[in-house]
């Protein structure tokens, strides 16, 4: 196996929209480090998927609400760099995060701070924490959100911060260009996931209408996601840059 094939940081790879976008990334010839909050056995299996590929992967612990971890995270990742013969990696997927369902009126000052540290502090301090370790030419992939273009009742918070991130993207895309670096934004729409409690898998009422609402007639599979993932990272893409691509099978249009 060569040493000089790309190698991919994705947060929150476990499971869901992580995880497909890893399985993506390794099909397409990228080898993967993915964090993961609880679920080592998840991060596991994934990990033994991407080896079944063909591709290295590594599963790292991270809790992206916990600043103050982020350089003894980014001293790990050093750590396993090295362990492959590698100084750097090429794409950092910015991915990992929770859900905040709740009405204006109804959220709290504890609810509001803690989608910020997530969705907001995280992916800003953790890429500051990972920009010498990621390679001249590389990439950043920012995950946000379609509730940034179109507005659903109980999604405020949320759908701000994940705003914040995508002009986050276009300071990365102009503060590092002078080292080749492409930074962009994807916006899913809604996905049959455990995000949001299972909402939009779980519940007829909620996928009927996400269904409707959609131009190609139905909710968004979590493979529908991995394999943009993979093309807006793939060698001959980086032209694209300081751009919010949205996936959503053309949902409110």
């Amino acid at each position: 196996m060569s040493t000089s094939s790309r190698i991919t940081l994705i947060t929150g790879g476990s499971r869901g929209l992580g995880r497909s976008a890893a399985l993506a990334l390794a099909a397409s010839g990228s080898d993967v480090i993915l964090t993961y909050q609880q679920r080592a056995d998840a991060a596991a299996a994934v990990v033994a998927q991407v080896e079944a590929l063909g591709r290295r992967a590594a599963a790292l612990p991270l809790d992206v609400a916990d600043a103050a971890s982020f350089p003894g995270f980014a001293a790990r990742v050093r750590q396993q760099l090295q362990d492959w013969q590698c100084s750097h990696f090429d794409a950092l997927v910015n991915n990992a995060g929770t859900s905040l369902h709740a009405l204006i009126a109804d959220t709290t000052d504890a609810q509001f701070d803690a989608v910020v540290a997530v969705h907001l502090k995280a992916p800003f301090f953790l890429t500051q924490a990972l920009l010498p370790l990621i390679a001249d030419g590389g990439r950043i992939l920012n995950v946000s959100s379609g509730l940034t273009r179109f507005s659903m009742p109980g999604s405020a918070a949320y759908a701000m911060v994940k705003g914040g991130i995508e002009v986050f993207t276009r300071y990365l895309a102009k503060e590092l260009g002078s080292r080749g670096i492409s930074a962009n934004t994807l916006a899913p729409g809604a996905i049959e996931t455990d995000f949001s409690g299972g909402m939009v898998r779980d519940n007829p009422e909620v996928n009927a209408m996400v269904a409707a609402a959609t131009a190609l007639g139905r909710a968004g599979q979590p493979d529908d996601i991995g394999p943009v993932v993979a093309a807006l990272l793939a060698p001959g893409t980086g032209w694209i840059n300081g751009q919010r691509i949205e996936a959503s099978g053309g949902m409110l249009v």
